[in-house]
């Protein structure tokens, strides 16, 4: 944690360990706002890219052509520590609910630290899987299903969602 002790509360509950993948993700220049630091709403986006970036990589897919795709239906970020250019982070990323349509992601940004990992922001992010055309809610598709059954942890599965 920082010198200042920010989210100290939390470290004894979330480590690195807790998360099967820690995607790699490069802070950028213009992620800084006004203040010198990473904006608050950056941090949503590297929710979304690490989530994204990962169904590619995992299901081998460009998973922007399958005929369902996943909409962010619910997000949330608990900021705990400052990030700022040129930081190196990484996404931890695990599933704990996978519904018949919904996949939902407990999520937390860690800050390279030499050889250590610094928790910066906790969170979820929730995609509800839609017909590309309609937009109505459909199964999840086969390939996402299976990539994601590797990243479970304590999962909730709802198979009547």
């Amino acid at each position: 944690m920082s010198a200042a002790g920010a989210g100290c509360d939390i470290v004894g509950r979330v480590t690195q360990q807790q998360y099967p993948v820690l995607w790699p993700v490069q802070t950028r220049w213009a992620d800084n706002d006004h203040y010198g630091h990473v904006n608050n709403v950056v941090y949503y986006s590297y929710f979304d890219s690490a989530v994204n970036g990962w169904l590619m990589e995992a299901t081998g897919t460009d998973i922007r052509t399958l005929p369902a795709i996943g909409v962010v239906a619910q997000t949330s970020c608990r900021f705990l520590a400052s990030l700022s250019f040129p930081d190196r982070i990484r996404v931890g990323l695990r599933v704990t609910r996978l519904g018949r349509s919904s996949i939902t992601y407990d999520l937390a940004i860690f800050r390279e630290d030499g050889a250590s990992l610094e928790l910066a922001a906790t969170g979820d992010f929730v995609h509800v899987y839609v017909n590309a055309d309609t937009r109505k809610p459909v199964e999840i598709p086969a390939a996402i299903r299976e990539a994601a059954t590797t990243l479970a942890g304590p999962v909730k599965s709802d198979s009547a969602e």
